[in-house]
């Protein structure tokens, strides 16, 4: 039913997806246990929803690899469930996309779809407002601590690796993950050890296992990082061994993160349950959108844990301002292209800009990057 309270309609959804290049192949430690082949480009899926009253929101997913024809085949079909909405019921109609295609599932593809829409509508109510989204969420912030991964993937000599780690600090950014999961265990300590002499024992450094590790490895291996005093080590299991990250979360005195494979609300919860983080990494394209993305905030606030999102800054920056404990943001400069703003880094911070929303629009460069768009009205 709807009523007075019913202000605005969704008159149109458009999506569209972008087949953004990267400079070179990017190679982690999946690559070199011949699970994956060298990353190329990302497939980012946009959605546009335009209202009655003229408001317009953007909305952000994406694939890595494989799965971006995928989500925006369940885009497209899922688009006409928007039609006629009143945009500011955003959990409606989360649950009404979800059980439009609830035959496929309620994580994975079929909600990385769903998230696209998800975040347009909040950056659409956010826009309404005239505030940032952070704002409108309640943050506890106007900035955030912010790393760089970008420059640390397993492909790239440890010389490149360092000159990138000092060029991030010099740009303001906080603090540097690199890449480990190495088949030789001696690359990885020799890379740490060399990043950590470059930087000094005060610089943040992170490292990440991309999940290569078996469960005697990552002891063996968090016992020899324990020397280095890390933020935290990453993914040194299988995404879904939460039970392993656990014992090494309880033995080890370095931090244990993990979460950005996870795919569903439901997972996340599993995963704090079992006590398998010290540090959340959600990523709210992956599991469904902001909407999801603040249910996950809210079992990791309770259990009074770290958080630090996954990828896609442009939308994360908003959520963990919004979030009661001292964050971290990862910063990629690989979706600079696709946006005509830039988000201001200083002093080892991410900071929200005034814009309303998200802050961003799509460029031209995002347009002449599409392989595949469709519309739909009212």
């Amino acid at each position: 039913m709807t009523g007075a309270a019913t202000l605005d309609r969704i008159i149109e959804v458009s999506i569209s997806s972008v087949a953004l290049p990267l400079p070179a192949g990017i190679s982690d430690a999946k690559v070199l246990t011949g699970r994956q082949q060298p990353m190329t480009e990302v497939a980012v899926l946009f959605a546009e929803i335009t209202t009655a009253s003229g408001l317009a929101g953007l909305g952000i997913s994406y694939s890595k690899r494989a799965g971006g024809p995928g989500q925006f085949a369940h885009a497209r079909e899922l688009s006409p469930v928007l039609l006629g909405e009143d945009p500011s019921d955003i959990a409606k109609i989360w649950d009404k996309l979800m059980w439009a295609g609830a035959s496929v599932g309620r994580s994975g593809l079929a909600v990385q779809a769903i998230a696209a829409f998800d975040v347009a509508l909040w950056d659409l109510k956010a826009k309404r407002a005239g505030l940032p989204l952070a704002k409108l969420l309640g943050a506890h912030r106007d900035s955030v601590r912010c790393y760089n991964t970008s420059g640390g993937f397993l492909h790239a000599p440890i010389e490149e690796v360092l000159d990138r780690a000092a060029e991030s600090l010099e740009h303001g950014i906080g603090g540097v993950k690199l890449k480990v999961g190495h088949p030789d265990s001696a690359v990885d300590l020799a890379r740490v050890t060399a990043v950590r002499e470059k930087l000094g024992d005060r610089v943040p450094l992170m490292v990440d296992a991309n999940q290569q590790w078996d469960r005697a490895t990552a002891r063996r291996m968090c016992r020899a990082f324990d020397q280095f005093g890390l933020v935290w080590i990453e993914e040194p299991l299988d995404a879904y061994d939460f039970d392993g990250h656990a014992r090494l979360a309880a033995t080890f005195d370095t931090p244990i993160a993990t979460g950005e494979m996870l795919t569903s609300v439901a997972e996340h919860t599993q995963l704090i349950g079992a006590g398998g983080a010290d540090i959340v990494q959600p990523d709210a394209p992956r599991i469904g959108g902001i909407t999801q993305f603040l249910k996950v905030m809210g079992v990791a606030d309770r259990e009074n844990l770290q958080l630090a999102p996954h990828f896609v800054m442009e939308v994360h920056v908003h959520l963990a301002a919004a979030y009661a404990r001292e964050p971290w943001v990862e910063h990629f400069e690989w979706f600079d292209p696709l946006f005509e703003e830039r988000l201001e880094i200083a002093d080892g911070r991410m900071h929200l800009s005034a814009r309303p929303g998200l802050g961003v629009t799509l460029s031209d460069r995002a347009r002449a990057w599409t392989v595949a768009e469709h519309s739909t009205r009212a």
